[in-house]
Protein backbone atom coordinates (compact mmCIF):
# COMPACT_ATOMS: atom_id res chain seq x y z
CA UNK A 1 0.00 0.00 0.00
CA UNK A 2 1.58 3.64 -0.87
CA UNK A 3 2.05 5.76 1.94
CA UNK A 4 3.64 8.68 2.67
CA UNK A 5 4.92 11.13 5.95
CA UNK A 6 5.15 14.29 6.45
CA UNK A 7 5.35 17.70 8.74
CA UNK A 8 2.74 20.66 8.18
CA UNK A 9 3.80 23.89 9.53
CA UNK A 10 3.42 27.17 9.04
CA UNK A 11 3.69 31.01 10.14
CA UNK A 12 7.32 30.63 11.88
CA UNK A 13 7.77 34.30 12.04
CA UNK A 14 11.31 34.06 12.76
CA UNK A 15 12.81 37.09 14.62
CA UNK A 16 9.75 38.15 15.70
CA UNK A 17 9.79 41.73 17.40
CA UNK A 18 8.18 40.35 20.79
CA UNK A 19 7.41 44.09 21.00
CA UNK A 20 6.71 45.64 24.37
CA UNK A 21 8.82 42.78 26.49
CA UNK A 22 11.53 44.36 26.84
CA UNK A 23 10.58 45.61 30.51
CA UNK A 24 10.98 41.51 31.13
CA UNK A 25 13.88 40.29 33.20
CA UNK A 26 17.00 40.22 30.76
CA UNK A 27 17.25 36.17 30.83
CA UNK A 28 13.32 36.13 30.23
CA UNK A 29 13.20 38.51 27.54
CA UNK A 30 16.39 36.72 25.67
CA UNK A 31 14.16 33.33 26.13
CA UNK A 32 11.12 35.32 24.67
CA UNK A 33 13.70 36.92 21.91
CA UNK A 34 15.01 33.64 21.24
CA UNK A 35 11.68 31.79 21.55
CA UNK A 36 10.85 31.50 17.65
CA UNK A 37 14.23 29.77 16.55
CA UNK A 38 13.91 27.25 19.78
CA UNK A 39 10.17 26.34 17.78
CA UNK A 40 11.96 26.07 14.72
CA UNK A 41 14.59 23.36 15.87
CA UNK A 42 11.51 21.30 17.36
CA UNK A 43 9.96 21.01 13.46
CA UNK A 44 13.50 19.68 12.19
CA UNK A 45 13.92 17.52 14.80
CA UNK A 46 10.60 15.97 15.07
CA UNK A 47 11.21 15.98 10.94
CA UNK A 48 14.31 13.54 11.97
CA UNK A 49 13.00 11.89 14.97
CA UNK A 50 9.89 10.54 12.50
CA UNK A 51 11.91 10.29 9.34
CA UNK A 52 9.60 11.99 7.66
CA UNK A 53 9.51 12.08 3.43
CA UNK A 54 9.47 15.83 3.35
CA UNK A 55 8.61 18.88 5.28
CA UNK A 56 5.44 21.40 4.50
CA UNK A 57 6.37 25.10 5.43
CA UNK A 58 2.86 27.04 4.52
CA UNK A 59 4.12 31.16 4.49
CA UNK A 60 5.28 33.65 6.89
CA UNK A 61 8.62 31.85 7.93
CA UNK A 62 9.83 35.19 8.24
CA UNK A 63 8.47 37.74 10.32
CA UNK A 64 9.38 40.77 7.69
CA UNK A 65 9.91 41.61 4.64
CA UNK A 66 13.49 42.34 5.10
CA UNK A 67 13.87 38.97 6.32
CA UNK A 68 17.23 39.81 8.50
CA UNK A 69 20.46 37.66 7.83
CA UNK A 70 20.09 36.43 11.63
CA UNK A 71 16.82 34.56 11.20
CA UNK A 72 18.09 33.67 7.17
CA UNK A 73 21.13 32.13 8.90
CA UNK A 74 19.38 30.19 11.39
CA UNK A 75 16.77 29.28 9.15
CA UNK A 76 19.54 27.99 6.69
CA UNK A 77 21.23 26.00 9.59
CA UNK A 78 18.11 24.31 10.47
CA UNK A 79 17.43 23.30 6.61
CA UNK A 80 21.09 21.87 6.58
CA UNK A 81 19.82 19.59 9.40
CA UNK A 82 17.05 18.08 6.86
CA UNK A 83 19.42 18.30 4.03
CA UNK A 84 21.84 15.46 5.67
CA UNK A 85 19.14 13.60 6.51
CA UNK A 86 17.92 13.67 2.71
CA UNK A 87 14.45 15.23 3.73
CA UNK A 88 12.99 17.65 0.90
CA UNK A 89 11.02 20.98 2.04
CA UNK A 90 8.53 22.43 0.25
CA UNK A 91 7.99 26.33 1.14
CA UNK A 92 5.18 29.10 -0.06
CA UNK A 93 5.95 32.43 1.00
CA UNK A 94 2.90 34.68 2.53
CA UNK A 95 1.92 38.20 3.20
CA UNK A 96 4.78 38.85 5.77
CA UNK A 97 7.81 37.74 3.84
CA UNK A 98 6.21 38.26 0.37
CA UNK A 99 8.73 37.86 -2.48
CA UNK A 100 8.61 41.91 -3.65
CA UNK A 101 10.78 42.62 0.10
CA UNK A 102 14.16 43.70 0.37
CA UNK A 103 16.55 41.89 1.72
CA UNK A 104 20.33 40.05 1.61
CA UNK A 105 19.82 36.80 -0.37
CA UNK A 106 21.25 33.83 1.67
CA UNK A 107 21.93 30.70 -0.48
CA UNK A 108 19.80 27.75 0.61
CA UNK A 109 20.50 24.24 0.80
CA UNK A 110 19.26 22.38 -2.37
CA UNK A 111 16.82 20.39 -0.37
CA UNK A 112 14.25 23.34 -0.36
CA UNK A 113 12.18 24.02 -2.93
CA UNK A 114 10.25 27.40 -3.04
CA UNK A 115 7.32 27.92 -4.75
CA UNK A 116 7.52 31.25 -6.91
CA UNK A 117 4.61 33.91 -7.14
CA UNK A 118 2.36 31.63 -10.55
CA UNK A 119 0.65 28.70 -8.54
CA UNK A 120 2.65 25.43 -9.92
CA UNK A 121 3.03 21.51 -9.23
CA UNK A 122 6.49 20.22 -7.87
CA UNK A 123 6.54 16.50 -8.00
CA UNK A 124 8.91 14.34 -5.18
CA UNK A 125 9.42 11.13 -5.62
CA UNK A 126 10.28 9.23 -2.52
CA UNK A 127 12.45 6.70 -1.30
CA UNK A 128 10.02 3.88 -1.32
CA UNK A 129 8.91 5.07 -4.64
CA UNK A 130 5.94 7.01 -4.17
CA UNK A 131 5.31 9.87 -6.60
CA UNK A 132 3.80 13.02 -5.07
CA UNK A 133 2.62 16.45 -6.75
CA UNK A 134 2.41 19.41 -4.32
CA UNK A 135 0.57 22.79 -5.42
CA UNK A 136 1.54 26.61 -4.21
CA UNK A 137 2.88 29.45 -4.70
CA UNK A 138 4.53 32.29 -2.87
CA UNK A 139 2.94 35.90 -2.59
CA UNK A 140 4.27 38.59 -5.02
CA UNK A 141 3.51 41.24 -2.49
CA UNK A 142 2.09 42.15 0.45
CA UNK A 143 -1.79 42.20 -0.14
CA UNK A 144 -3.05 39.41 -2.84
CA UNK A 145 -6.75 39.87 -2.77
CA UNK A 146 -7.70 37.56 -5.20
CA UNK A 147 -8.76 33.65 -5.48
CA UNK A 148 -5.37 31.97 -6.13
CA UNK A 149 -7.45 29.07 -6.11
CA UNK A 150 -8.87 28.82 -8.98
CA UNK A 151 -5.43 28.31 -10.20
CA UNK A 152 -4.46 25.20 -8.37
CA UNK A 153 -5.16 22.38 -10.66
CA UNK A 154 -4.88 18.76 -10.70
CA UNK A 155 -2.16 17.32 -12.45
CA UNK A 156 -2.44 13.24 -12.93
CA UNK A 157 0.00 10.98 -12.70
CA UNK A 158 0.91 11.04 -8.88
CA UNK A 159 -0.20 8.67 -6.00
CA UNK A 160 -0.91 11.59 -3.58
CA UNK A 161 -2.00 15.72 -4.39
CA UNK A 162 -1.42 18.11 -1.38
CA UNK A 163 -1.98 21.85 -1.89
CA UNK A 164 -0.53 24.33 0.14
CA UNK A 165 -2.11 27.85 0.49
CA UNK A 166 -1.29 30.63 2.48
CA UNK A 167 -5.11 32.28 2.77
CA UNK A 168 -8.31 33.00 4.37
CA UNK A 169 -10.98 31.18 4.83
CA UNK A 170 -13.82 33.60 2.94
CA UNK A 171 -16.05 33.00 6.21
CA UNK A 172 -13.47 34.46 8.73
CA UNK A 173 -13.57 38.01 9.72
CA UNK A 174 -10.84 38.37 11.97
CA UNK A 175 -8.23 38.40 9.72
CA UNK A 176 -6.83 40.10 6.77
CA UNK A 177 -8.92 38.38 3.68
CA UNK A 178 -5.66 37.38 1.36
CA UNK A 179 -6.21 34.76 -1.49
CA UNK A 180 -9.84 34.28 0.17
CA UNK A 181 -11.32 30.46 -0.43
CA UNK A 182 -14.36 28.29 0.68
CA UNK A 183 -14.01 24.93 1.86
CA UNK A 184 -15.93 23.83 -0.94
CA UNK A 185 -13.37 25.36 -3.35
CA UNK A 186 -10.73 23.09 -1.88
CA UNK A 187 -13.29 20.13 -1.97
CA UNK A 188 -13.66 20.05 -5.32
CA UNK A 189 -9.61 20.41 -6.15
CA UNK A 190 -10.07 16.76 -5.02
CA UNK A 191 -7.07 16.74 -3.38
CA UNK A 192 -5.54 14.00 -0.48
CA UNK A 193 -4.27 17.16 1.70
CA UNK A 194 -4.42 20.86 2.12
CA UNK A 195 -1.80 22.79 4.74
CA UNK A 196 -2.88 25.42 5.02
CA UNK A 197 -0.98 28.92 6.50
CA UNK A 198 -1.92 32.77 7.67
CA UNK A 199 -4.25 31.67 10.54
CA UNK A 200 -2.25 31.24 14.20
CA UNK A 201 -5.20 29.21 15.91
CA UNK A 202 -5.05 25.72 15.40
CA UNK A 203 -8.29 24.38 12.82
CA UNK A 204 -9.36 21.70 11.27
CA UNK A 205 -11.53 22.58 8.63
CA UNK A 206 -12.22 19.55 7.18
CA UNK A 207 -11.58 15.78 7.87
CA UNK A 208 -12.18 13.87 4.78
CA UNK A 209 -10.02 15.49 2.57
CA UNK A 210 -7.78 17.14 5.49
CA UNK A 211 -7.93 20.97 5.30
CA UNK A 212 -6.13 21.82 8.30
CA UNK A 213 -4.32 25.36 9.95
CA UNK A 214 -1.44 23.72 12.02
CA UNK A 215 -1.34 27.55 13.66
CA UNK A 216 1.62 28.87 14.33
CA UNK A 217 4.63 27.30 16.15
CA UNK A 218 5.57 29.92 18.78
CA UNK A 219 2.90 32.01 20.18
CA UNK A 220 3.72 36.59 20.31
CA UNK A 221 1.30 38.29 22.09
CA UNK A 222 -1.51 37.56 24.30
CA UNK A 223 -4.03 37.25 21.68
CA UNK A 224 -2.07 34.20 20.72
CA UNK A 225 -2.70 31.80 23.73
CA UNK A 226 -2.26 27.88 24.44
CA UNK A 227 0.15 25.18 23.00
CA UNK A 228 1.60 26.19 19.62
CA UNK A 229 2.95 23.42 17.10
CA UNK A 230 2.71 21.36 13.86
CA UNK A 231 1.45 18.07 12.66
CA UNK A 232 2.80 14.71 11.82
CA UNK A 233 0.85 13.69 9.20
CA UNK A 234 0.89 10.12 7.97
CA UNK A 235 -0.80 9.33 4.62
CA UNK A 236 -2.18 6.24 2.99
CA UNK A 237 -4.50 5.65 0.03
CA UNK A 238 -7.18 4.42 2.85
CA UNK A 239 -6.19 5.93 5.46
CA UNK A 240 -4.67 8.96 7.72
CA UNK A 241 -2.99 9.64 11.30
CA UNK A 242 -2.52 13.51 12.12
CA UNK A 243 -0.54 14.21 15.37
CA UNK A 244 -0.32 17.27 17.05
CA UNK A 245 3.60 17.97 17.94
CA UNK A 246 3.89 21.05 20.47
CA UNK A 247 6.53 23.30 20.08
CA UNK A 248 6.23 26.54 21.60
CA UNK A 249 8.87 27.20 24.34
CA UNK A 250 7.11 30.36 25.63
CA UNK A 251 3.21 30.05 25.92
CA UNK A 252 0.71 33.02 26.61
CA UNK A 253 -2.08 32.01 28.93
CA UNK A 254 -5.05 34.16 30.34
CA UNK A 255 -6.91 33.12 34.14
CA UNK A 256 -8.75 35.12 36.53
CA UNK A 257 -8.79 34.97 39.94
CA UNK A 258 -11.71 35.65 42.15
CA UNK A 259 -10.68 37.09 45.51
CA UNK A 260 -14.05 37.62 47.25
CA UNK A 261 -13.64 34.81 49.58
CA UNK A 262 -10.06 36.11 50.58
CA UNK A 263 -10.12 38.10 53.71
CA UNK A 264 -6.38 39.18 54.15
CA UNK A 265 -3.90 39.83 51.86
CA UNK A 266 -1.81 36.65 52.78
CA UNK A 267 -5.13 34.58 51.82
CA UNK A 268 -5.17 36.91 47.93
CA UNK A 269 -1.56 36.05 47.41
CA UNK A 270 -2.08 32.17 48.03
CA UNK A 271 -5.43 32.29 45.61
CA UNK A 272 -2.76 34.00 43.34
CA UNK A 273 0.20 31.47 43.47
CA UNK A 274 -2.13 28.60 43.37
CA UNK A 275 -3.78 30.09 40.40
CA UNK A 276 -0.10 30.75 39.03
CA UNK A 277 1.10 27.57 39.73
CA UNK A 278 -2.04 25.59 37.94
CA UNK A 279 -0.68 27.37 34.79
CA UNK A 280 2.84 26.62 34.74
CA UNK A 281 4.29 23.95 32.63
CA UNK A 282 7.25 21.56 32.54
CA UNK A 283 10.61 22.99 30.90
CA UNK A 284 8.26 26.02 29.03
CA UNK A 285 8.00 29.53 30.40
CA UNK A 286 4.71 31.16 30.51
CA UNK A 287 3.67 34.68 30.08
CA UNK A 288 0.15 35.36 31.98
CA UNK A 289 -2.35 38.17 32.05
CA UNK A 290 -3.99 37.58 35.09
CA UNK A 291 -7.12 39.16 36.22
CA UNK A 292 -7.54 39.94 40.11
CA UNK A 293 -10.97 40.31 40.82
CA UNK A 294 -14.25 41.15 43.34
CA UNK A 295 -11.31 42.27 46.19
CA UNK A 296 -13.22 42.78 49.17
CA UNK A 297 -10.20 43.45 51.74
CA UNK A 298 -11.46 45.52 54.70
CA UNK A 299 -7.86 46.71 56.29
CA UNK A 300 -6.89 49.74 54.45
CA UNK A 301 -3.64 49.31 54.26
CA UNK A 302 -3.75 45.88 53.31
CA UNK A 303 -5.75 47.19 50.44
CA UNK A 304 -3.25 49.44 49.77
CA UNK A 305 -0.20 46.57 49.78
CA UNK A 306 -2.19 44.81 46.92
CA UNK A 307 -1.87 47.50 44.43
CA UNK A 308 1.91 48.53 45.45
CA UNK A 309 3.44 45.10 46.56
CA UNK A 310 1.46 42.21 45.70
CA UNK A 311 2.97 41.54 41.77
CA UNK A 312 6.36 42.12 43.25
CA UNK A 313 5.78 39.46 45.46
CA UNK A 314 4.36 36.64 43.29
CA UNK A 315 6.83 37.04 40.52
CA UNK A 316 9.88 37.31 43.19
CA UNK A 317 11.37 33.73 42.71
CA UNK A 318 10.37 33.33 38.91
CA UNK A 319 12.76 34.49 36.81
CA UNK A 320 15.32 31.82 38.12
CA UNK A 321 12.88 29.64 37.25
CA UNK A 322 13.39 27.34 33.85
CA UNK A 323 9.63 26.78 33.86
CA UNK A 324 8.72 30.38 34.94
CA UNK A 325 5.34 31.99 35.20
CA UNK A 326 5.40 35.41 34.56
CA UNK A 327 2.81 37.83 34.74
CA UNK A 328 2.69 40.48 31.59
CA UNK A 329 -0.61 42.42 32.80
CA UNK A 330 -2.15 42.23 36.31
CA UNK A 331 -5.65 43.50 36.09
CA UNK A 332 -7.16 44.50 39.70
CA UNK A 333 -10.67 45.15 39.93
CA UNK A 334 -11.89 46.19 43.92
CA UNK A 335 -15.84 44.49 44.37
CA UNK A 336 -17.49 48.17 43.75
CA UNK A 337 -20.64 48.23 42.13
CA UNK A 338 -21.10 51.38 40.43
CA UNK A 339 -24.43 53.00 39.36
CA UNK A 340 -23.71 55.32 36.69
CA UNK A 341 -27.43 57.01 36.79
CA UNK A 342 -27.23 57.23 40.33
CA UNK A 343 -24.05 59.14 39.86
CA UNK A 344 -25.09 60.94 37.38
CA UNK A 345 -28.48 62.72 39.34
CA UNK A 346 -25.91 62.90 42.26
CA UNK A 347 -23.31 65.29 40.34
CA UNK A 348 -23.40 67.02 37.36
CA UNK A 349 -19.98 66.18 36.11
CA UNK A 350 -20.82 62.82 35.98
CA UNK A 351 -24.09 63.07 33.75
CA UNK A 352 -21.60 65.48 31.24
CA UNK A 353 -18.71 62.68 31.31
CA UNK A 354 -20.61 59.23 30.76
CA UNK A 355 -22.46 61.73 27.61
CA UNK A 356 -18.97 62.25 26.72
CA UNK A 357 -17.89 58.78 26.59
CA UNK A 358 -21.38 57.25 25.06
CA UNK A 359 -20.41 60.13 21.96
CA UNK A 360 -16.86 59.50 21.97
CA UNK A 361 -15.93 57.92 18.50
CA UNK A 362 -12.56 59.34 17.56
CA UNK A 363 -10.68 56.34 18.83
CA UNK A 364 -8.25 56.19 15.77
CA UNK A 365 -7.39 59.90 16.35
CA UNK A 366 -6.36 58.62 19.74
CA UNK A 367 -4.31 55.82 18.85
CA UNK A 368 -2.29 57.90 16.14
CA UNK A 369 0.39 58.07 17.76
CA UNK A 370 0.91 54.64 18.28
CA UNK A 371 0.51 53.91 14.48
CA UNK A 372 3.11 57.02 14.04
CA UNK A 373 5.58 55.24 15.55
CA UNK A 374 7.95 52.96 13.08
CA UNK A 375 7.38 50.08 15.36
CA UNK A 376 3.75 50.21 15.73
CA UNK A 377 3.30 51.36 11.91
CA UNK A 378 5.15 47.98 11.38
CA UNK A 379 3.77 45.34 13.71
CA UNK A 380 0.88 46.64 14.99
CA UNK A 381 -2.48 45.36 13.64
CA UNK A 382 -5.65 47.69 13.05
CA UNK A 383 -7.55 47.82 16.14
CA UNK A 384 -11.01 45.94 15.05
CA UNK A 385 -14.28 47.86 15.97
CA UNK A 386 -14.99 45.59 18.98
CA UNK A 387 -11.39 46.18 20.06
CA UNK A 388 -11.75 49.62 20.03
CA UNK A 389 -15.50 49.45 22.32
CA UNK A 390 -13.12 47.60 24.59
CA UNK A 391 -10.39 50.00 25.14
CA UNK A 392 -12.93 53.33 25.60
CA UNK A 393 -14.87 50.83 28.25
CA UNK A 394 -11.73 49.96 29.93
CA UNK A 395 -10.50 53.59 29.96
CA UNK A 396 -13.93 54.89 31.18
CA UNK A 397 -13.02 51.99 34.23
CA UNK A 398 -9.94 53.30 34.92
CA UNK A 399 -11.26 57.62 35.34
CA UNK A 400 -13.87 56.00 37.27
CA UNK A 401 -11.58 54.08 39.59
CA UNK A 402 -9.06 56.69 40.01
CA UNK A 403 -12.19 59.53 40.21
CA UNK A 404 -12.79 57.66 43.80
CA UNK A 405 -9.50 57.51 44.97
CA UNK A 406 -8.87 61.46 44.42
Amino acid sequence: MKKISFIHAADLHLDSPMVGLKYLPHNIFLRVKESTFTALKKVTAAAIYHQVDFVILAGDLFDGEDRSLRAQSRFRTEMQKLAEKEIPVYIVHGNHDHLNGSWVHLDMPPNVHVFNNEVGAKVLHTKSGEIIHLYGFSYPTRHVFDRRIDDYIKKEGADFHIGILHGNESSGVEHDNYAPFTVSDLLRKDFDYWALGHIHKRTILSDKPPIIYPGNIQGRNKKETGVKGIYYVSLTELDLKMTFLETADIIWEEAVVDGSSARSFHELLQLCQTQINSVRKEQKGTLLSLVLKNIQLDDEREKRSVDAELLELLLEDEKDEESFVWIVDLTITVSQQIDKEQMKRDANFYAELFDTIDQYDDVEHALAPLYEHHLGRKYLAQFTAAEQKELVGKAEKLLIQLLYQA
